[in-house]
């Protein structure tokens, strides 16, 4: 074992529970509990100073003195610390308003996932949200920076994310998202009243005022000079270029060209046309593309109209999976997954289980619009998001022995989103997709991956305006327009971060390819999913080397 870098690990770690006080929490580490986050321009400078010598004293270290795991976890230090510091370098927080996934729209998620257990938690929580408060102000002067810097955000977000905050301004203190929180079992009835108490005075002295200072800024400052939505993308910006160039190589971990990535998205996309003809005879007895889509994103029959519904059909998929999950991997989560509805933030996303236990694998759903979901598309979203896919990815990374951990913890998007995806067609192997039509779901999950990759270099290196985007999506897949313009408007305000799904996909499955041609009928699925899974997120490069090492041997 190299001491250096096992120590080098750990500090690596440490740093970054002190640094992120909610993951901490998160976890069950409650050292920083009264903690939270900090986005102000000195604390990320310092930041980017830490990250730095933490890439560097990796580098420093021989890989000739390693054994192979080690070499993964030097991989992944050095990919991690070096591509967060590039990217906060170009100070991103300075424009980030963003309607989709900003701090504002995890208040119905966030605080009810926390593990307060003990009345000391407790306590903990009413000095958290004071400096939420704070969290808030820090991010209100970035905003203020980047109207100073001529970096503002696109003027769209600008107004959307003023009505989501008038919106929340307006709620009833008594039923604030944030008040929806787990009471430690010692608490009665008296004492759970009092710290409610406590919790509404942090919220209504720190939290509420610092974000009606934030909503004025925006409407008040930000919003007279933020972006056209003719230009959203970061080209418009002075360093756009260089901004989204580190964006791609941070989500795709390769050092991708974005007209590269763009043609590869239209490759795809041209290659998804045969399989909706054969499948569109099949199931709407046409093989006109147009008609296909058509059908699929306007027929109410085709949609839901309720988010129990939603939650059920995801819990059935989920159910399917489970059953057969043990014929296609070798190591399995011991953590289950749960499904939630939830009104709002992304989609679909997947909360980690917690590392004592106390808390399953959750992946919630967005039912605010049911009518946005086709129940052509939940078997797809099902696998991708629970099982086999982000619950199997992340739950057995974090259950994981004798891996540092920092790796089990580390945030990789093209091998995170990657298997995803990968995962949407390996259902199909396992013929969980009830039905022709839910494979359809299959297609259309692949046309919105695919699409991604051609409208986010569009729109962040091309110069696309958002009604571009939305038009190239309305044309080459079935989503509701409602599903576009809310994939669109991620896109923008997440520069980068939907280009990780098809490009880690293309990668794993050319990687079980080349393990397939090498090892003929000796190949074997679970052991090639087994290899991919045992080590955490890593480099898509990285895990090239795991899997021909695999191979080999």
């Amino acid at each position: 074992m190299n001491e250096e870098l096992r120590a080098l690990g750990d500090e690596f770690w440490e740093y970054q529970l002190e640094t992120s006080p909610t993951q901490a929490l998160m976890l069950g580490d409650h050292r920083y509990d009264e903690r939270f986050e900090s986005a102000s321009r000195k604390a990320e400078d310092a930041h980017i100073a830490r990250l730095r010598e933490f890439a560097d004293r990796a580098e420093g270290i021989d890989p000739a003195t390693l054994t192979d795991d080690e070499q993964v976890s030097r991989d992944v230090l050095i990919f991690s610390a070096r591509m967060e510091a590039a990217t906060d370098e170009t100070r991103p927080a300075e424009f980030a308003v963003n309607p989709a996934i900003g701090f504002h729209t995890m208040l119905p998620v966030l605080p009810p996932n926390l593990p307060i257990e003990e009345p000391e938690h407790a306590d903990a929580l009413v000095k958290k949200y004071e400096e939420i408060g704070r969290f808030i102000r820090e991010n209100t002067e970035r905003l203020r920076e980047g109207v100073a810097n001529g970096r503002t955000p696109p003027v769209l977000h600008v107004e959307m994310v003023v009505e989501q905050l008038d919106e929340h301004l307006s709620t009833n203190l008594d039923e604030d998202p944030m008040l929806n929180v787990r009471v430690p079992e010692a608490f009665d009835e008296s004492a759970t009243a009092a710290w409610k108490d406590r919790l509404k005075d942090a919220i209504d002295r720190h939290v509420r005022p610092a974000f009606s200072e934030q909503r004025d800024v925006l409407e008040q400052e930000v919003g007279p000079v933020a972006r056209s939505m003719d230009r959203p993308g970061l080209v418009s910006l002075p360093d756009g270029e260089v901004m989204y160039g580190r964006l791609v190589h941070r989500h795709t971990t390769l050092p991708m060209d974005p007209r590269e990535v763009h043609q590869i998205g239209l490759n795809q996309i041209e290659k998804l046309t045969d399989e909706y003809r054969a499948l569109g005879a099949e199931v709407l007895d046409t093989t006109d593309l147009d008609e296909i889509f058509a059908r699929l994103r306007n027929d109410p029959t085709l949609h839901f109209e309720n988010g129990p519904d939603i939650v059920e059909a995801s819990e059935t998929a989920m159910a399917k999976a489970k059953a057969e999950m043990g014929n296609w991997f070798g190591r399995l989560p011991v953590a289950d997954c749960i499904v939630q509805e939830t009104p709002s933030g992304p989609t679909a996303f997947y909360f980690r289980p917690a590392a004592d236990g106390s808390r399953p694998g959750i992946f919630y759903v967005n039912t605010a619009d049911p009518a946005r979901w086709g129940r052509y598309e939940i078997e797809a979203m099902a696998y991708h998001e629970g099982i086999p896919g982000h619950h199997l990815q992340l739950a057995i990374a974090q259950e994981l022995e004798d891996v540092p951990e920092f790796r089990k913890h580390a945030h990789i998007t093209a091998y995170a989103e990657g298997w995803g995806l990968y995962t949407e067609r390996l259902a199909d192997e396992m013929g969980l997709y009830g039905s022709q039509l839910e494979r359809i779901g299959m297609l259309s999950a692949d046309s919105m991956r695919a699409g991604r990759l051609v409208v986010d270099t569009g729109l962040h290196a091309m110069g696309w305006s958002r009604q571009d985007a939305i038009d190239y999506f309305a044309q080459n897949s079935p989503m509701s327009i409602g599903t576009i313009t809310g994939e669109v408007d991620r896109y923008i305000g997440m520069p980068g971060q939907a280009l990780a799904y098809m490009i880690g996909r293309l990668e794993i499955m050319r990687l079980r390819g080349e393990a397939k041609q090498r090892l003929g009928q000796d190949f074997d699925i679970r052991g090639f999913h087994d290899v991919v899974l045992g080590s955490g997120l890593v480099p898509l490069e990285t895990l090239g080397r795991m899997v021909r090492g695999w191979a080999a041997a």
